[in-house]
């Protein structure tokens, strides 16, 4: 008989009484008070100028006092707090606080449209929405939901009651995050307090972080990527973390690095591209890193090379998903294997089932990526999405979109998704939300959108879109005089006027047509085959 693809065993137990900010801001041995435990940098061209310090024994004191505001507020256990607050010590100060009082933080892109926005705050329910005054133009709470501004912030700081830890468990929610899916529609993905145990693989199994580092990650703080890597990961184990406002220009990341002495930098293959060839970097820029890390898509084994010819600084993959953050790495107790994001990690159970999700495969045969129910990093549960529920449960295991198969050294190697999510800037995408949105234009007569390569290891959000106005099937100009290109472009700033940029198409192609089948679905694999008119 076949060996089957699986490896892991069970976790370590969650402790029957658990919270998820306590666990990484709470009085320990390891976090000292005055210990720097975060640095927000406001100018990253000029590192040093400007920049926020918060020690330990502040951001506990800050997080208790905004606690009790939150509940002073009149919220109750379980309720909802929409985030729109940025990169900022705000978003972290807000984010444990409703932890820790055992609200349910609910964090938003800051480059999601207004109604994007309502969207969410719908959907949860939401009882109160903070928002940073940059991020607040279009967006206005509805009636009963309360609005939390960063001055409400400073004032529970300066003159308000500190609360206490909520007595929560692991299986308590503490947030909710949203990813999209196959329906279309962003669904929420809903977290317990257990979600910050359950990273604690992670430590030795890839980013090896330690009491004493400083943690850099280049992503925007509602990303569950940089909420475990950049936040709560540094804090749990007494590191600093260091987050910076605003999007830098490349050349600024070489001197975040040596301005804070950085021992650990993470961010996702694009960035450490952009470093590479525009990055300008300076003789001892990188000379604190032990290593950098990187998720969120696949890493090509030509900018790894790349990497370490040029830095001479080990790159760490990992292999996850908003539904429990990665749990396959590499890390510098699990060899790099250029080409796979490397072996579960110690402590997960982790099978390749077949694509029905029924049994595991057999070594080297491809199946569906599954991870043990039981893993503490597990979601509780889509937010109101019963039927997804249904759709990633087998049994006893969650089984995600993900094509891949285990080779004999018990290595993961991706093969793309059984689904149609696309990855775009490291954020999962519905190509049927982007569709939906094109759909609208009143130019648009039918559209399918899927990723389109550029270059070996970059590919790119694409709208296929068959025009109302067939002169722009046949080039030229079509009625009005409006030229193929003006089209394209209108197309762009309809979709950027509503959703967030990094579900925006990077490229639209006019066609005559689309790939369906007999009943008219789309055949989404067909379309890169599909040839443009000409323009």
């Amino acid at each position: 008989m076949p060996r089957r693809s699986y490896a892991g065993r069970v976790t370590e137990p969650v402790p029957r009484r658990f919270n998820l900010a306590r666990y990484c801001l709470g009085p320990a041995p390891h976090r000292p008070p005055d210990r720097v435990a975060l640095l927000v940098v406001h100018h990253p061209e000029e590192p040093l100028r400007g920049v926020e310090r918060w020690t330990f024994g502040e951001l506990d004191d800050a997080v208790r006092a905004c606690a009790a505001g939150l509940l002073g507020l009149g919220l109750q256990r379980g309720d909802r707090v929409v985030l729109r607050l940025g990169n900022t010590s705000e978003f972290a100060v807000l984010f444990f606080a409703c932890a820790a009082a055992g609200l349910v933080a609910v964090p938003t892109s800051p480059q999601l449209t207004p109604e994007e926005v309502a969207f969410v705050v719908d959907d949860v329910r939401a009882s109160a929405l903070a928002l940073a005054p940059e991020l607040a133009a279009g967006v206005d709470p509805p009636h009963g939901v309360r609005p939390v501004t960063p001055g409400d912030v400073r004032a529970w700081r300066e003159a308000g009651p500190r609360a206490g830890w909520a007595d929560t468990g692991g299986e308590d929610p503490a947030y909710l995050v949203f990813t999209s899916g196959t329906s279309g529609v962003p669904k929420g993905v809903l977290h317990g307090h257990r979600a910050v145990w359950g990273r604690r693989p992670m430590y030795a199994g890839w980013h090896d972080i330690r009491e004493g580092d400083t943690v850099l990650h280049a992503g925007s703080l509602n990303w569950t990527y940089t909420l475990g890597v950049g936040l709560t990961d540094p804090w749990a184990v007494g590191a600093t973390a260091v987050v910076s406002v605003g999007p830098p220009d490349p050349r600024a990341w070489g001197r975040l690095v040596a301005a804070t002495e950085a021992t650990v930098f993470a961010a996702v293959p694009g960035v450490f591209r952009q470093v590479l060839s525009r990055g300008d970097l300076r003789e001892g820029d990188l000379r604190t890193l032990r290593h950098v890390v990187t998720a969120g898509e696949a890493l090509s084994p030509a900018l790894r090379t790349a990497w370490g010819e040029r830095t001479g600084l080990e790159m760490y993959e990992a292999l996850g998903m908003s539904e429990v953050s990665t749990f396959v790495s590499s890390s510098p107790t699990v060899p790099v294997h250029p080409g796979s994001p490397g072996r579960p990690q110690a402590g997960r159970r982790v099978a390749v089932l077949t694509v029905d999700g029924e049994r595991p495969v057999p070594v080297g045969a491809r199946g569906l990526l599954a991870v043990h129910r039981s893993d503490p990093g597990l979601m509780l549960r889509y937010w109101e999405r019963p039927e997804e529920d249904a759709a990633v449960t087998r049994g006893e295991w969650f089984v995600s979109a993900d094509l891949v198969d285990l080779d004999d050294d018990g290595y993961v190697h991706h093969h793309g998704r059984a689904d149609d999510v696309m990855t775009s800037l490291g954020y999962r995408v519905s190509p049927l939300e982007v569709e939906h949105c094109l759909a609208q234009h009143p130019g648009v007569a039918d559209v399918a959108v899927t990723e389109v390569p550029v270059r070996e290891e970059l590919t790119v959000v694409t709208a296929f879109v068959v025009p109302r106005d067939c002169g722009l099937l046949g080039g030229g100009t079509g009625e009005g005089g409006r030229a193929s290109g003006a089209f394209e472009a209108d197309l762009v700033a309809h979709a950027r006027a509503r959703l967030a940029a990094y579900k925006c198409p990077r490229q639209v192609r006019i066609v005559a047509t689309l790939p369906r089948t007999a009943n008219g679905k789309l055949i989404r694999r067909e379309l890169r085959r599909v040839p443009d008119v000409d323009g």
